[in-house]
């Protein structure tokens, strides 16, 4: 189950089937490129993969690294960016069990996550952005550099999968269309 962090439940009908869509796309369980598929074609952009310094959040995830093998994606839905996507883990383990996150390319991640019986998915956390910190500006001059007419996504979940007792980090933003559809 999910766990979303939000100030205040809308109060329009309007905003609240949006809002019970938004819940659904952080909840959901399975290959978000699957649910994507459903929506239209999907093409995966990489924007930045290699060797960096992770975040405070993801080292803590990690386990306190605080270098790391990180792949940055933009996930694209018929033309129209859909999901801004970070994936990282330690650099030992990029050489080792997760070692076929760097050849990738631009296939979806979904490759690996959902076709290896070895890997399993710790929970889900849902949450909408705070509008601050580094994190957030990163995401954002990402996001408007490649997109220059849809707002920048607010709503994020992340999991941690596991494969053979090594954490990859994996984040997912949502544009605002998408949380918009049902999923």
């Amino acid at each position: 189950m999910c766990a979303v962090k939000t100030a205040r439940a809308p109060a329009a009908p309007s905003q609240a089937r949006h809002h019970g869509h938004t819940r659904a796309w952080l909840s959901a369980s399975g290959s978000l490129t699957a649910r994507l598929r459903r929506l239209g074609a999907v093409r995966v952009q990489v924007l930045r993969q290699g060797h960096q310094r992770l975040w405070a959040w993801e080292s803590a995830a990690l386990g306190g690294q605080t270098h790391g093998h990180v792949r940055e994606v933009l996930l694209w839905v018929d033309g129209r960016a859909a999901v801004w996507a970070r994936s990282c883990t330690s650099a030992v383990d990029a050489r080792g069990p997760w070692r076929a996150i760097k050849g990738l390319g631009s296939r979806p991640l979904a490759e690996i996550l959902f076709t290896d019986g070895d890997i399993q998915r710790g929970a889900l956390d849902g949450e909408r952005w705070p509008a601050h910190g580094r994190a957030w500006s990163h995401r954002r001059r990402a996001w408007l550099h490649v997109t220059v007419d849809q707002p920048a996504p607010v709503w994020a979940r992340h999991s941690v999968f596991r494969r053979r007792g090594a954490p990859l980090l994996v984040t997912e933003c949502f544009a605002p269309w998408v949380t918009q559809q049902r999923p």
